[in-house]
């Protein structure tokens, strides 16, 4: 390379790094007031500014805060308060993310959530887990499975409909049992069933007839099947998200029902991310979600007497 080809370069070079410089300089004040007028409406939202929001960088911060404060903050979304963090909880339990565990646990209490209810979310996450792993693990196919996945809803509806008596109660014992009590529930039995291990296939089946197919759980069969969906999703696991998609709808979700359940585990992926990524203080995280808690019960106390 010759002297005159370096100068050109090195020219170049420095017009380059004096572009980036000022656009830095032109964008930083706008980032740096866009991050201030969401540190404020944090402020005047929920009393108080978090630690966690202070750590996030100034050009996530207007965005995050947004998208946390109309989804899942939202009063008026189609989903209710308490299935948005019962979803947020599923999905942070398989993550795992702490702080969102410690988070959506909190906040799903506040919305009315029990203990039956959090433990529930937690095992359809476990279970839509357990499944993704068997179904992926084997390569299954995806066209035959979406088929046993129409051919699953399409009996359970014609057996909603039929007024033919119950069948006779299977004791599930092994494998086989357990076999004969799918076929009874579901028509028949899927071939993710039928290749799961024999000698573990009745533990397996129990799980998943106990809560997700059960309708004396605590939560909705609905609910159950948009927090498998959320949990699918992000895993991403593409069989577990069709029959979730599937079998929410079957149980009376809306479209806006299960997009809203996908937006809460991108949202809940999206802080997880940045609150470990910074490594936001955990002590001082578990302070604010308590102060954020009892600034919310306080508030909702106020409200309900100045209504009497």
């Amino acid at each position: 390379m010759n002297t005159k080809t370096k100068l050109v370069n090195v020219t170049v070079a420095l017009l380059l790094l004096g572009v980036s410089a000022s656009a830095r300089a032109e964008g930083a004040p706008k980032a740096n007031a866009a991050a201030a007028a969401a540190r404020a409406d944090i402020g005047k939202t929920l009393g108080f500014v978090p630690q966690f929001f202070l750590k996030f960088p100034e050009e996530v911060l207007p965005g995050a805060w947004e998208e946390m404060k109309t989804l899942q903050l939202n009063p008026a979304t189609a989903l209710p308060g308490r299935s948005k963090e019962l979803i947020g909880l599923a999905v942070a339990a398989q993550i795992p993310c702490r702080y969102c565990i410690v988070a959506h646990t909190e906040f799903a209490k506040l919305n009315g959530a029990t203990e039956t209810e959090l433990g529930e979310a937690v095992a359809m996450a476990a279970i839509t887990r357990h499944w993704s792993t068997f179904l992926n693990g084997i390569q299954t196919d995806e066209p035959k499975f979406r088929a046993e996945i129409a051919k699953i809803v399409a009996n359970v509806k014609q057996a909603s409909a039929s007024k033919a008596p119950a069948g006779k109660p299977i004791a599930v014992v092994d494998g086989q049992t357990a076999l004969a009590e799918v076929t009874q529930m579901l028509g028949y039995a899927p071939e993710f069933l039928t290749r799961f291990p024999s000698v573990a296939r009745a533990g397996a089946w129990r799980q998943m007839r106990d809560v997700q197919l059960s309708p004396a759980t605590a939560l909705s069969g609905k609910t159950k099947e948009l927090m498998g969906l959320a949990v699918a999703s992000q895993v991403p696991c593409r069989f577990c998200i069709i029959a979730h998609t599937e079998f929410a709808k079957l149980n009376g979700a809306t479209d806006a029902e299960i997009t809203e359940a996908i937006a809460m585990a991108s949202l809940t992926r999206d802080l997880s991310t940045l609150l470990n990524g910074m490594q936001v203080d955990e002590p001082q995280f578990r302070k604010d979600v308590d102060r954020l808690v009892k600034g919310a019960t306080a508030a909702a106390k106020k409200e309900h007497t100045a209504s009497r």
